[in-house]
Order: C-alpha cells, then structure tokens, then sequence
C-alpha cells in the first residue's frame, strides 16, 4: 500500500515539519489562539504568534506543549492537525507515517500524551525518535559507527545532552532549561532591575541582540520600551549586554551541569572518542553568541556549533524515516 511518511520536530516555542524529497515545508510557532466564549481555535503558529501580549480578554493565547512536552492536549491536537493538514494535502487519501522528535527525559504518560495527539491528527502509524539521536543524524554524524559522539540538544523548553555509540544512546540527561527559560530569566530581570514590564516577545529579542554566554570586550546595549511599574505609563530602558550575560549564567549553568553529568556515566574509551572529535551543540537554543566557548572553557573539551542547527532535528527525522531498520533501537513505535 501507498503510505507517505512525515517528521514532525515538535517543540516548546516552534515547530517543524520535514517532508521527504522536499526537506523543511514548515518552520512556525507552537502557539494556539482561542475564544474563551466559544472554546473555538481562533489563529494557529504565525498568526497566533502576532497576538501573544496583545488579545482582548475574550481571546487566550497558549502554548500547548511545555518543557517539550504536551501541556494543554485539546490545543495541541489541533495544532498537529492544522500543521499537518497545511503541508500534507495526501492526508486525505493516505493515513501517514509520522514521526515525531521528544526529550530523553520523557515519561512513559508524557510519551502516550504525544502519540495520542498525533494519531488523532491523522497518523496511520507514530514513530517517536529521541531529540539528541535526530538532532546528531541531522548534523551528519554516522552514530551507527564504534565511536563516542556527544551531542548537546539545546531547544525552547528541554535541553538534553547524550554520548551516542553504535547507534544507540550511551548516557544521557536532560534538564527542563532552554530558549523559553532563558527569556523569562531576562523577563524577569528587566522586571526587577529596570521597574518595566515587557512581553515574551521583546524579552526573545534582547536575547537574540544582546545575549552572549561571555562578557563581550565592547559592551553593547539596546534601548526597549515596556509599562513603567510604578507609573503604570510608557517607558524606555537601556539595557546592555553585559546584564543580559550575567542573568543568564544561572541557566547555562544547568545546561554545563548535564553535560558534566553525562560525561561522568560515560565510559573512559568513549571519553577518549569525545575529547577528539568534540562536543556538537544543535538546537534553537545552540545560536546565543559564545555558547560553545563557554562550554569548551568550562568543560575542556572543544565544542562546535553544528551548520543549521536549528534544523539538526528535523533533518535527522527525514533520514531516520527513510532507515527505520537502521535506527529502529532509537524508535518507539505507537500505531
């Protein structure tokens, strides 16, 4: 029988769809708008997006999955359906093949959660693939082969760190620290420090300008606007990047922790493999400036950013899908 296959990257802040013979068809945000009158999905990815910090009380806007993982069940159903019905218009004539990125600190309730979902949205068959394996096939590292790869996932809600040999995950880790975390840290502190309330968005932002793992040797700064919380009015604030740099400590922090960790379960000839070829950073979260310099300096390992991160993943379930044999003690199958 006919039966089409589709990867599904499914993340905390965005999520992307991967189709054979033709790569990456949809890159949008994990976000759902909903009329709170009418329990009706108003807007969905981009359009939902727009309206975070801006909707009348009438309209709720969400993100159904939280530390990678389904948050809100309703509002994540519908959003793989709008997704998979965007870019799949063979969904109604073939049931397909889908398979879908998660944590390696999932648990057997939060995995059932996410196979249901996707099921409901119209799978024939899902097929659920651990971040750090897509993410490293997705960066062209042969994991099949007798040598220790280390691969650090660093996306909006999870960050996981594994050593992969002879295509199976060694050690692993994961903490429920990433992009999304890191923003609200900086929400947060322009809360406290600057007496300004700002949104998601504007807090992303100031990451994206400012944010540095390191000190940069020439200080940067960034002028924002927010609602004064004393004043309750409009108002602008400078801020630098060497604030940001030191908010953010606290979080890269629990992602070295984990890196540290998985090293010491590692196996001293994998050790030796890792401390040769290096550790591969992947993710969304992967792109803040000086990320693999800090990790390199902390850890004494050297550390690379791998080409496209961002899209490591869902290359990785493209490959995958067209070798399941090869892959298949990496994926958990759910019909």
């Amino acid at each position: 029988m006919f039966t089409k296959k589709i990867g599904i990257d499914l993340g905390t802040v965005n999520t992307l769809i991967f189709l054979p013979k033709r790569g990456i068809v949809l890159n949008e945000p994990s976000v759902v708008a909903i009329s709170k009158k009418e329990k009706k999905v108003l807007a969905i990815g981009v359009q939902a997006r727009k309206m975070l910090g801006k909707a009348p009380q009438e309209i709720t806007v969400i993100k159904p999955l939280l530390n990678g993982v389904i948050a809100d069940y309703k509002a994540a159903q519908a959003m793989l359906t709008y997704f998979i019905n965007k870019t799949s218009s063979f969904l109604r004539l073939f049931r397909p093949e889908i398979m879908v990125t998660v944590p390696v600190g999932i648990t057997s309730a939060e995995r059932r959660a996410i196979s249901e979902a996707v099921l409901k949205a119209g799978a024939k068959n899902v097929y659920l693939l651990k971040d750090p394996v897509a993410s490293a096939i997705g960066a062209g590292i042969k994991i099949t082969s007798a040598v220790g790869n280390m691969v650090v996932d660093i996306g909006g809600g999870t960050s996981d760190a594994a050593v992969i040999s002879l295509g199976g995950i060694v050690s692993c880790a994961c903490v429920r620290t990433g992009g999304a975390k890191i923003d609200q840290s900086i929400l947060d502190y322009v809360k406290k420090r600057h007496n300004l309330a700002i949104g998601e968005t504007t807090a992303e932002k100031i990451k994206i300008n400012l944010g540095s793992a390191l000190f940069l040797e020439k200080d940067k700064f960034k002028k924002i606007k927010g609602r004064d919380l004393v004043s309750g009015l409009p108002r602008s604030a400078k801020i630098y990047s060497s604030e940001i740099t030191h908010v953010i400590q606290e979080d890269l922090g629990e992602i070295i922790k984990i890196i540290k960790q998985v090293l010491q379960e590692t196996p001293p000839e994998l050790i030796s493999d890792i401390m040769d070829r290096g550790i591969i950073l992947t993710g969304g979260g992967a792109g803040l400036r000086n990320l693999d310099i800090l990790i390199s300096q902390t850890i004494g390992i050297p550390c690379y950013t791998a080409e496209d991160s961002l899209f490591c993943a869902a290359k990785g379930l493209g490959q995958a899908l067209d070798s399941l044999e090869t892959y298949k003690q990496n994926i958990s199958t759910i019909k």
